[in-house]
Parts: structure tokens; sequence; C-alpha cells
């Protein structure tokens, strides 16, 4: 990571590079044993984390309850939420995880209070309210989730919480920035992100490491009005999966990605479109104009992969900010891989220093001392934008992203290596996106199909990446009820440590058969892993618990979504099941136009279709190491 400056600076003279080039020349290419020993000693890496932070949030659940019989009119669950928003769970100390990271005002402890600099002083303003010292709270756990909740309830005071909706308000007014002289409270687009990410967590629920975030349906249209929601990307068909939707003149619901989209037609300002004109899939947000150059003085040749070292509204809010003086052209979501685009490809964003002239930055949200911030969704979203880059401009090619191994110091690359991260650059003195961003993969996702052979899309032996949303949480999901849940299980498994288990329970309000969209990419289609057609064929193992379930899968075509014929299973014993892309007798047209066929050079896993007869008793359906063979 680099302190950036305040313009672009000249690029290095022709001699420096040439040395720079010749030196670093046998990095260019990494060896596939040599990127296969890099990924067992990251996955020996996240074993080791996993077992430290079970043992160090053992007391935080006590913590959170002593919180909430304080400040009782907070609905429960609400500050682990926000603590998983702002730190996944793991105490944000600024001077050993910041480096003053884009003069990005510090977060402090588990629910990544700030304390001024640019931002709202949350701890100052805690320690009046709970009488204690300004270094406890940063300091002490208990003391730091009990001044969340001191300066949460402050909003709420005199007002009915009686559903998680009604937070957002109050959530929007504790983010801690952005929070201008007359600006409005739910016009704020960082402070709104906030909101949205929080009440996301609640939504979707959490099962990480030790920690927990019930799962509490949200009703997104009491939560925000249409405009938030068709810029914030809310699951919004998840309210009535009966068909009463709400579409309207102006606003309608994409039936595969279940979100609310304006109607082109109707927009009228270019500068509140909520998409960008350089790449469709992001919103567009700008930068504060003081944070960039409105040009540039060389062509785009390069990539810069940057950890943020905050939270994605954090970071949106920041380069916002008049006097931040830094910018990157897009910043990353975690949860769910949602892009925001806040500086245009022609301009020269603040990001990395000397480099600036002929690079494009992205921020991922996040610390790079925590892997739970680099989730299946941002590394497919991230890889999908990158890719977009390498088609736009001849002298990036995505065959020219580093893919060794990953390190926590500086480590300068050749300029030949045109996608690389902010620690690779040189001139630098920060280390980003270090020592947890697994390059060995991300090269994969930015080259798919081009070993050939296997590609396992998920495995669920450290985390559940691609299926972390609960099976009841698609709209287009009927007959089950939302207890029901996907979970990783390291009990029952095909291969390696572990499966996902899907537990399906029946909804007691519906005679209606079982048909469960498992979704993918956190039920973002768009962050989903790109899959070569040619020769290929998507399968899955599994295992159910009973008689009468079949399975299929959905996969988004460039026409609309096939969804494949199904396979009926056997009980009690591992099966493997698989469907050939290109095959047409193997897929039937599903919604957006589809025909029925997988036509599209390259496509992506929309979903596991689970099915069965409606039945009053549970079922345990599990399933292992999610592939592609070509």
């Amino acid at each position: 990571m680099a302190m950036l400056c305040g313009v672009a600076l000249a690029t290095a003279n022709a001699a420096a590079v040439a040395s720079e080039d010749a030196r670093h020349a046998a990095v260019d290419r990494q060896s596939a044993p040599s990127v296969a020993a890099h990924d067992r000693a990251l996955e020996q890496r996240l074993r080791q984390e996993e077992a430290r932070l079970r043992a160090e949030r053992a007391p935080y659940p006590d913590y959170f309850r002593r919180a909430y019989a304080a400040y009782p009119a907070i609905p429960r669950g609400t500050l682990e939420a926000i603590a998983f928003v702002q730190s996944r769970w793991q105490p944000i100390a600024p001077a050993a995880e910041n480096h003053g990271h884009h003069h990005m005002p510090d977060a402090h402890g588990v629910m990544g209070l700030y304390a001024g600099g640019g931002f709202a002083d949350q701890v100052g303003e805690a320690a009046a309210l709970l009488g204690v010292p300004v270094e406890r709270i940063k300091r002490d756990p208990a003391t730091n989730i009990l001044a969340a909740a001191a300066l949460l309830d402050r909003h709420l005071r005199g007002k009915s919480v009686s559903d998680p909706e009604s937070l957002a308000p109050e959530l929007v007014r504790y983010a801690g920035f952005g929070q201008a002289p007359g600006e409005s409270a739910i016009g704020d687009y960082a402070r709104a992100s906030f909101a949205f990410d929080v009440l996301l967590a609640l939504d979707r629920g959490v099962d990480e490491k030790g920690m927990v975030v019930p799962e509490r349906p949200i009703a997104w249209e009491r939560a925000f009005d249409a405009e938030t929601l068709a810029r914030l990307g809310a699951p919004f068909v998840r309210l009535d999966v009966e068909g009463d939707r709400i579409e309207t003149e102006r606003y309608a619901i994409d039936p595969v990605s279940e979100r609310l989209l304006r109607k082109p037609e109707t927009d009228k300002a270019p500068d509140m479109q909520p998409l960008s004109t350089d790449y469709g899939p992001a919103i567009w947000s700008p930068a504060h104009a003081s944070n960039y150059t409105a040009s540039r003085s060389a062509s785009v040749s390069a990539v810069t992969i940057h950890t943020a070292q905050g939270s994605y509204a954090g970071t949106i809010s920041w380069f916002k900010n008049a006097s931040a003086n830094v910018s990157a052209h897009y910043v990353i979501r975690s949860s769910d891989g949602q892009v925001t685009q806040m500086v245009r490809h022609a301009h020269t964003a603040w990001h990395v220093r000397n480099h600036n002239s002929y690079t494009l930055g992205i921020e991922h949200e996040g610390y790079v001392n925590n892997s739970a911030w680099y989730t299946t969704a941002m590394y497919n979203a991230s890889a999908a934008l990158v890719r977009h880059f390498c088609a736009s401009y001849s002298a990036i090619s995505c065959t020219a992203a580093y893919s060794g191994a990953p390190s926590s110091g500086i480590n300068v690359l050749p300029t030949s290596v045109k996608i690389k991260g902010h620690q690779h650059f040189s001139g630098q003195t920060h280390t980003d996106p270090g020592i947890n961003w697994n390059w060995g993969h991300y090269y994969g996702l930015l080259n798919p199909g081009s070993g050939g052979g296997t590609t396992i899309l998920d495995s669920f032996e450290s985390s559940v990446g691609h299926f972390n949303t609960s099976p009841a949480y698609s709209g287009s999901t009927t007959g089950i009820s939302t207890a029901s849940t996907a979970t990783r299980d390291c009990a029952t498994r095909r291969n390696g440590n572990c499966s996902l288990r899907v537990l399906l329970k029946d909804s007691t309000s519906s005679s209606a058969n079982w048909a469960v969209r498992l979704l993918s990419g956190s039920g973002n289609p768009g962050s989903n892993t790109s899959l070569t057609r040619a020769n290929g064929r998507i399968g899955f193992w599994v295992y159910a618990g009973g008689t009468g379930m079949s399975v299929g899968v959905g996969i988004d075509d460039s026409d609309g979504t096939e969804r494949s014929a199904s396979r009926t299973l056997p009980a009690n014993r591992w099966t493997y099941v698989e469907w050939s892309l290109t095959d047409a007798a193997q897929w039937n047209a599903w919604v957006g136009g589809a025909n029925g066929a997988i036509t599209a050079g390259t496509v992506k896993l929309d979903a596991v279709w689970l099915y069965r007869a409606q039945t009053s008793y549970d079922v345990n359906v599990y399933i292992d190491d999610v592939q592609i063979r070509n």
C-alpha cells in the first residue's frame, strides 16, 4: 500500500525500467508445482487462522449479550452484524494494520469505531456517554462493543424498532462518515451502503469461525426508497415469491439477479445513472473532483490490486471527501462483490504514486491481515472487472498477471507483469494486498479454462465460497421454510475434510413441492466464476439423506438462464452428477429469453437446484467439490 501523491508523477526512466525487468525476469512465469505449493501454504495459514479466531472470539457472545442487556432497544443481532461489516469480528489496531493507507481515518476495535481525522469521533463520543477512557474503548473488546451500543442507542431513543427495516435510517446516522451539513440522511450513497451491508448480514445470516448473526429476512422496500434500492442492489424479489412484485413504469425486477433495476427509458439525469458507462455491472458514484486528475498523460497499460484497509462504505466516503487527495477507479464489496466506479478510465486516479498515469486501480474492501474479507464473490467480481480491462486495452493481457506466492512486504515485479498488487510496483512503501491474497487462484479466474482439466469451483474446505446464502434466500425457491440452512460441515464429506450441508425444512404455510434455487455467487450472478463452454461439463458430488430427491443446475447464458434436466438421487450414498454444456438435450429454457441450449462461449453457474415432493420431514443434502471439467 502506498501513501498517495496529490498529482500523477512521471513514469520511471527507461534505463531504470530495463534494469528492473532484468532483475525480476525470473518471476514472469510461475510453474504449476510452485503455484500448488503456494496454495497449500495458504490453506495451512487459513486453518491456523481459523483455530486462532475461534479461541479469540470465544468471549464475544457474552460481551454482546451484556450490551443488549444495557441497551434493550437495540434488536438482537444488530451489533454482531455491525461488527461483521466493520471488522469481520477481528479487533482493528490501526498502528499494526492501517499503515496510513490513503490517509483514511483509523477505525478501532471489533466494532470498527472511528476516532476523528476526517470522520466522526465515535470513540470520543462513546467515551463521554460511558464515562470511560478513550484508550479503553479502543483496546478492550467488551468496552468497544458497549460503546457501539451506546452510540446506536442514542439514535434509537424514543423510537419503536419492531423490525430490522426500521433500523435503516438510524444505521445511516450511526455510520460515522459522509455527514456534510445539509445532506439528506437517506440520500448519501456511502452511508446508505453501510446501512445496507448491515441489513444484508441480518438478511442472509452469517455463521463464521465461532460467530453467528441469525438470519432475519429483510423487507427491503420498508428500509430504503426505490432509487436507493436500485443503486444498492438489494435482493428484492425475496419479499414476494407469488408474483405480486414491486414493478412500476420506472422500476423492474430482474428475474435472474432478483434485484430492483431502474428502467433505462426513465433515466433523466446522467449524474444519477446507477450504472457505469466504462463497465456495465458497476454502480457509478464519482469521487470528489479534487481527488483525481481529469485527464491522462499516458495510455492505460496496467492494473493495480489494492486492499482498502477499511470498509466498502468508508472507502467510498473517503474518496468523496474533498480533503482526501486520494482515489481509485473502483471499489469492490466483500459480502457480494458489488462494484462501484468512482473515477472514469479516461481520468487519472491517485492510488499508486509514480505509476498513477498508466494504471487502473481497484480497491478491495477489507484489511490485509484478515483473510475473511477475500470472499469468493469479491474474487469473482474483481476478476470479471479485470477481464473487461484485458478485453478493452491491448496493452493489458490477463496472461500477464502475477500468479506467484503472496507476501507481506514490498516485492517489486517487472513492468511486463501487467496485473499485480500495490506492493509490486516500484517506489511504494505499503504492502497490499498482502499475505492473504491468493494470486494463483486469481490468475485462474482471469484466465478461465486456460489449463484445461478440472477446476474446482467450491470444495468447502476452509469456507463456504459461492454457496453462502441460505436455501430459502431466492424468491424462486418454493415449498421450504426460511429455517432451512446451508452450512459448511466437516463430519460428512466426499473429498477432503468438509462439504456443504443443506438442511431442508418444510414450510408449514405451503403445500407446494420443494424447488430450491441454491444460489451461487452470494446471490449475485455477476460475481460468479466464468466457465468455458467448449467441451465443458459442470458437476458435483451429492449425498441425499432421504428418498425422492433430484438435483439440477442453472447456467447464466448470453440469452438468459437455462435450467438443466434433473438427475434422480439414490438415498444415503454419494453420487457424482454432471451435465454437458454442449449437449442441448440436457438443458431447458428458464427465464430471460433463454432458448433451452447453452450457446455462449463463456457462461456462469447461477445455482444448484434441489427438488423433492412436499414432505413434512427434514431432509439433509450434502454437496462437495462443485467443478467444471473441460
